[in-house]
């Protein structure tokens, strides 16, 4: 694929996973944010799981197109999900938002940026076998920050150690391929979109 080839934009929402206080999630989307919104390709939509109500009890069979970013989420060509690793795995309120979702996942990637004293990388393979059954792919590349907590300044802004950018760099050109890729193909949805 050329440069030419690309769509000119692309809506990327970034999904944070983390729904505890405190927590090291929001000085790592502040950079995530900061890095995101240099490329000249995207369009970013940040959604923040910790101000969105998605209580289990009210999750129906096959999602819930009522949620208050179901819209956002449909309107995305990929995702970007940044999940901390609790007790080697990713945390229930990504879990539940992802199952209150069933269409919006389909014929998009999801690229992923984890972090936790391992870097994440046991929640990013677990939501790696999540995705095909909501018929999205995985980018193979992805964004591990172990101990990310080690990597505040002073102000509580993450400075990402040598090696962070090119992996992020990395990522969001794999997502950028899939996502420009399958865009053409979600209006031939199987499973029925409306």
């Amino acid at each position: 694929m050329t440069e030419n080839s690309f769509p000119d934009r692309l809506r990327i929402a970034v999904v944070i996973g983390s729904v505890r206080t405190p927590r090291l999630a929001d000085p790592l989307a502040a950079w995530l944010e900061r890095e995101l919104t240099a490329l000249g390709w995207l369009d970013l939509d940040m959604i923040d799981l910790a101000a969105v109500p998605l209580p289990m009890h009210a999750m129906l069979p096959g999602g819930a197109a009522a949620s208050p970013i179901a819209g956002r989420l449909a309107d995305a060509d990929g995702f970007v999900l940044l999940t901390p690793e609790y007790n080697h795995s990713y945390p229930a309120a990504l879990k539940n938002a992802i199952d209150w979702h069933l269409t919006q996942w389909a014929y998009k990637p999801v690229a992923f940026v984890g972090y936790g004293g391992s870097g994440g990388i046991r929640a990013v393979e677990h939501l790696r076998t999540v995705f095909p059954e909501l018929r999205a792919t995985t980018v193979r590349e992805s964004v591990l920050l172990p101990m990310a907590w080690e990597h505040l300044d002073a102000d509580g802004r993450f400075v990402p150690p040598p090696g962070t950018e090119g992996a992020l760099r990395a990522t969001m050109n794999e997502l950028r391929v899939w996502a420009g890729a399958l865009r053409p193909h979600r209006h031939a949805d199987p499973v029925g979109r409306a």
